[in-house]
């Protein structure tokens, strides 16, 4: 089926979304605040872009001892991470500020966290947002054939022990995006002229990643080897390690909302037509976890609110620990779905047996 064939239920018998949206939006009107980010974004804004950038100049300027830039470059993935979900995040979806041109300089920091905008735009606005859980079209499922992450990808032997040796793989994310996913990426979204609003040249979209790429290797690989006294493969041993801690926080963070058991990986019918409307396919197929917990809250940027997220992706992420009792109070009142994990651990938990589950065999599992 072609991934534009997809269409989602126009049946909503009980109007679900247009008395939740309505709900959320007399919200903001009666407490008179904005749906973007407000003085909490900004100094987490802050907080998170010198936990990234300090460590980088204390390695440039200090010479430290070896363990003391291993330990920066851990300190410096975690930074990468927050920014990415923080301000990169919310940047790119339009939710950071009011105005277009403070979104695009946030959603730009995706350069120097190693990706590429369009390309983000696409796979996380477009393929994400829009097909979320659906195989062969929610880009998030996909992690070539050396890991299963839906009962309606192609079974290998090796899945058999992907419980084990994920993890060793999610930190790989933003190094991947570095060398390889970026350029791969762009071809296949250009051929199928995929956009987050106005199709970009195809000179102007190639000549960007490349500028980018050459910035980006020059800042954090160039520029260290020129300026330090230390061994060209310590250098990129440290840059490894950076995006290898950023990969691993990134990925975990991403799969607990998605790749759980609680989440549903629903299969369009063969007209390609889904079977619930597009707001009630996010309650099915998303999941919270650790709602609770303020550092969790403060860290992931919100994607652990990831059911309102998914329904109200234009709203910052400030806002979701208000919004999800509304959301949540509502999806009761029509009997859908509000699946959340009490813990961050819980979720780690339920995902990792997921993975367990998906990698036995189909015959024996789903029968």
């Amino acid at each position: 089926m072609d991934k534009e064939t997809i269409r989602f239920s126009r049946k909503d018998s009980t109007q679900f979304f247009r008395t939740l949206n309505k709900r959320v939006n007399d919200y903001f009107k009666e407490n008179n605040i904005k749906k973007t980010g407000n003085w909490r974004l900004h100094i987490k804004t802050a907080v998170m872009f010198a936990m990234f950038l300090a460590p980088y100049f204390l390695i440039l300027t200090l010479g430290l001892p070896n363990w003391a830039n291993l330990l920066l470059t851990i300190i410096m993935g975690v930074g990468m991470a927050g920014v990415g979900m923080n301000v990169m995040h919310d940047g790119n979806h339009g939710s950071y500020s009011t105005k277009k041109w403070v979104n695009k300089i946030m959603g730009s920091s995706i350069y120097i966290l190693a990706g590429n905008v369009y390309n983000w735009q696409v796979q996380h606005n477009v393929l994400h947002h829009t097909y979320t859980n659906i195989h062969e079209h929610d880009e998030d499922l996909e992690a070539g054939r050396i890991l299963r992450f839906s009962k309606h990808a192609e079974w290998r032997k090796y899945h058999r022990f992907q419980h084990f040796y994920s993890v060793l793989l999610y930190g790989l994310l933003t190094f991947n995006w570095a060398i390889t996913t970026d350029f791969q990426q762009m071809y296949r979204y250009m051929k199928r002229k995929l956009s987050y609003g106005k199709l970009p040249s195809p000179a102007t979209n190639w000549s960007t990643l490349v500028i980018t790429k050459i910035i980006y290797a020059t800042i954090w690989i160039v520029l260290p080897m020129l300026v330090l006294d230390i061994a060209w493969w310590k250098i990129l041993l440290g840059f490894f390690v950076m995006h290898y801690v950023a990969g691993v926080v990134l990925s975990v963070v991403f799969q607990l909302a998605h790749i759980v058991n609680d989440a549903q990986t629903p299969l369009p019918d063969k007209s390609g037509t889904m079977k619930n409307t597009w707001a009630i396919h996010q309650l099915f197929t998303t999941v919270n976890f650790g709602t609770k917990n303020r550092l969790v809250n403060w860290f992931t940027g919100g994607l652990n609110h990831q059911v309102e997220h998914h329904i109200f992706p234009n709203i910052s992420h400030v806002h979701y620990t208000k919004i999800s009792k509304i959301v949540k109070q509502t999806a009761k009142e029509f009997n859908l779905p509000y699946n959340e994990y009490k813990t961050t651990r819980k979720a780690i938990i339920s995902h990792f047996k997921h993975l367990k589950e998906l990698g036995k065999k189909p015959n024996l599992q789903y029968q």
